[in-house]
């Protein structure tokens, strides 16, 4: 893993028992993405937070920068040990970089809500393509006629000021895991008609392109 520093924080609790296991995931993680493009120079913090991940599956990644980001575990969670043997904690990891990658890059991670459904939804499809795997619960929580037949308002996209905990986690009016899904609906949207898919393309696609192919779709409305 040339390039990956891990960095493992214990104030929050040791994770020894698990460490080889974890590392793994990291260097199966590295080796999916030299399929495509040389990994980049990353220092990322591991650390143990009970009752801090994602309930379904006890491991949660997070993008702070363009060379760094944290994947907090949580071994207590008995959905943890599943997640380490069939591929979830791999799959987070080449999610997390996806976003690193990206926020290096001229459209950054966005400020605005269109920009970070587009960036969670590049995650997530590129997750797919790499790895052949469906969709992850979180970019399938609303079904796809639902959302076509209540699209978005264009200018909503636009908002900088927007809810993020409400539109990602559910934590106001709208439906848990909506901004995931809506944004991995979108990107969808664009791959149908981009045809081939280089690796810069994957990480420096303008969000408008996206959100333009979203409105074609029926994803997104320009006329409320």
């Amino acid at each position: 893993m040339d390039g990956w520093t891990l960095h493992w924080l214990s104030a929050s609790g040791e994770l020894d028992d698990h460490r080889a296991d974890i590392v793994g995931n990291f260097e199966a993680a590295y080796r999916t993405l030299s399929l495509l493009l040389p990994p980049p120079r990353l220092d990322i913090l591991v650390q143990r937070l009970t009752g801090q991940t994602i309930p379904e599956m006890g491991i949660v990644g997070r993008a702070y920068r363009d060379t760094l980001f944290a994947m907090t575990v949580d071994p207590d969670n008995p959905n943890f040990a599943t997640s380490l043997q069939d591929g979830a904690l791999h799959r987070q990891i080449v999610h997390e970089v996806h976003h690193c990658l990206r926020m290096a890059g001229p459209d950054g991670y966005g400020s605005t809500l269109g920009e970070a459904l587009v960036s969670e939804g590049l995650a997530g499809q590129f997750v797919g393509r790499l790895l052949n795997t469906l969709p992850e619960p979180w970019e399938r929580a609303v079904p796809a006629e639902q959302l076509r037949n209540s699209p978005v308002d264009l200018k909503a996209l636009f908002a900088i000021n927007y809810d993020h905990p409400a539109w990602f986690y559910g934590s106001g009016s709208h439906p848990r895991w909506l901004g995931y899904t809506l944004g991995y609906e979108m990107v969808g949207s664009w791959l149908k008609i981009a045809g081939e898919v280089d690796a810069s393309m994957w990480i420096t696609i303008p969000a408008a392109t996206i959100v333009e192919a979203a409105v074609k779709d029926g994803l997104v409305s320009q006329y409320h």
